[in-house]
Parts: C-alpha cells; structure tokens; sequence
C-alpha cells in the first residue's frame, strides 16, 4: 500500500522543514510527497526545487501562476501515484507512526474508504497548546450529515480510488476545500475515526482561524459547499424550510444542530 502525501504549497518554507522532518520520520516508508507550489513570491521554490534534487521520494510541481487552494489541492490528488492520499498543510506535522497506523486500519477494515484522526494543537514554535475537541466518531450513510461541527478533521486519509467516483475538489474554492473533500467521499463509502492524535495543526497569525477576513471568505465558501452538497444529494429542505430561502446555510445549519437537545444526543453516538 503506497501513500501520497499531498502538500499545497504557498510562501511556507519556514514552517515546511518542521513538516518535512515529520514525514521523513515516519515508521511506515512506502510514500511519495507530492507538492505542488501555487507560485510562490519568496524563496520557497527555488528551496524546494534544492530538497527535491536529494530526496526522490519528493515529486515537485508548480502553478505558472497563483490558483489559490482549491486548483492546487486538486491538482495535487491528480498528479499522486498512490493508493492512500492525505493532505498535510507545509506549516503543520504529523506524528511518527501516523502512516503506520492509517495502513494498519485499511487493512483490517477493507469496507472503508477514509479515515480521520485527532488533532494536537500547537503554536508557531510547536509548543503544544491542548487538543481540538471537536474530532469524533461519526454516523455514516446519513444523508443529513454536513461536517458542522467539525467532527471529521485532519488527519484526513482517503483511497484515491474513491476519489476518482467523485467530481474531485471545486478548483473554484479558495477555502473550505477539506471540507467540499470530506462531503463528496462520504457519499461513496464509510468513513472510520482515529481515535488519536496524528495531527500536529499549528495555530499563528496567517492562518485562518486568526484573521477575520479570512473568517468571512471561509464562511461563503462553506456555504458554496453546503449548496453543491444538498444538490447532490436531493436536498431541497431543511428543517422544514427551502434551501433556496436560506441566506446563510451554514449558519443556519450550525443554529439547528446546536440545540441543547441535539448537543446531548450527540453524546450517544
């Protein structure tokens, strides 16, 4: 079972030699890294080009100009030769045995086409700064299912046979493309959950959960994704109300599943 290990690139060299340690110390060796670089405007190039001349396992590739994340990511899906594909973002890392333990869990659920896992915290120093408590264990095959709550999380693996039963990743998206992912693979099979952590998310000012901005992007494109999903799958109404006549479907989502009352039933899982 071979792994591509996909990294979107953009203007993160810093942070990318944390996150190349952490796949070079990986127990499980049979992967390939496959980075596509969104043209970068620093260095960061020209040092990868350096890293990749030494290491074969690295398959560089560059946009001639900036996409933005969506055509990168899926970019990236499409160039990978292996059976497994993840995502790990150039300023994040993952856990040593994280392959390892991914490759151990197909083989002994053959029925699952995806696996997530928990997330560690930590901030740009790789401080640990706590866990993200929202991973969990999901329902599958629910129609009603949209990820607002975050439940399904890096780290994210999928069979890339599956993928390609999909449409792929909206190249349109500039944000919440983990998310458009997530919903299409959940349509074509099982997902199993982690129960550990295998992701190291790392918390600093340009990300997205430290600038407004980007808070406001990230919210419209969610909402894009909820739309496409509930066309995919017939939806038409919500909660008693047409989907056409929701302003803001995310938002909307989040205030009906987040009653006292389905809070505790969520617990029962």
């Amino acid at each position: 079972m071979k792994f591509s290990i996909l990294i979107a690139h953009y203007n993160n060299w810093n942070y990318f030699q944390e996150c190349y340690q952490s796949i070079q110390n990986q127990t499980y060796q049979d992967y390939e890294i496959i980075i596509v670089d969104d043209s970068s405007t620093d260095n960061s190039f020209q040092n990868l080009k350096e890293l990749a001349s030494k290491d074969s396992k690295i398959k560089l590739f560059q946009n001639s100009v900036n996409k933005k994340v969506g055509f990168t990511k899926r970019r990236c899906v499409e160039v990978a030769s292996g059976d497994i594909c993840l995502f790990v973002d150039p300023d994040d890392k993952i856990v040593s045995d994280a392959l390892e333990v991914i490759y151990n869990t197909y083989k002994t659920n053959h029925a699952i086409i995806a696996t997530y896992s928990k997330i560690q915290l930590i901030d740009n120093k790789s401080k640990e700064l706590g866990d993200f408590k929202f991973s969990k264990k999901i329902k599958n095959n629910n129609s009603y299912f949209f990820n607002i709550n975050f439940e399904i999380a890096h780290l994210f693996s999928f069979k890339k046979s599956y993928y390609s039963k999909t449409v792929g990743i909206n190249e349109t998206l500039t944000s919440a493309v983990d998310q458009d992912l997530y919903m299409k693979l959940y349509e074509k099979g099982e997902f199993y959950f982690i129960n550990n952590f295998q992701y190291l998310y790392r918390l600093h000012d340009k990300g997205v959960s430290q600038d407004k901005s980007k808070k406001n992007i990230l919210s419209s494109n969610w909402n894009t994704v909820l739309l496409e999903t509930c066309k995919r799958r017939g939806i038409t109404k919500l909660y008693g109300k047409e989907i056409n006549q929701i302003e803001n479907l995310s938002k909307f989502i989040f205030k009906k599943e987040n009653t006292i009352i389905k809070k505790l039933l969520r617990k029962f899982i």
